[in-house]
């Protein structure tokens, strides 16, 4: 069953037509190519990210930037907790 409710958080830069566009388009969509769409838009967003963290952050190593993320995405605790375990694995 179809219901054709419009956008729940309709979005701030981008006409309502081109959001109706975009929607159509995602229902023409098998389960899977929105599965694909969706893991391709995720794995933009994280490199976008680590993109932004390399600009501010121009002298961070690789862990570094690593561990910027892990904080941006889901928060210093974690961020901190994995720092604590690399620290302890490398001796």
């Amino acid at each position: 069953m179809e219901v054709n409710t419009p956008p729940a958080h309709p979005t701030l830069d981008t006409s309502t037509e081109a959001d109706e566009v975009q929607l159509a388009c995602f229902r023409r969509m098998s389960p899977l190519e929105r599965l694909q769409a969706g893991c391709r838009m995720s794995q933009r967003g994280r490199r976008l990210a680590v993109e932004a963290i390399r600009r501010l952050h121009p002298g961070a190593d690789a862990d570094e930037i690593r561990l910027r993320s892990i904080a941006q995405a889901y928060g210093t605790r974690l961020a901190d907790d994995v720092s604590a375990w690399l620290r302890m694995r490398r001796g």
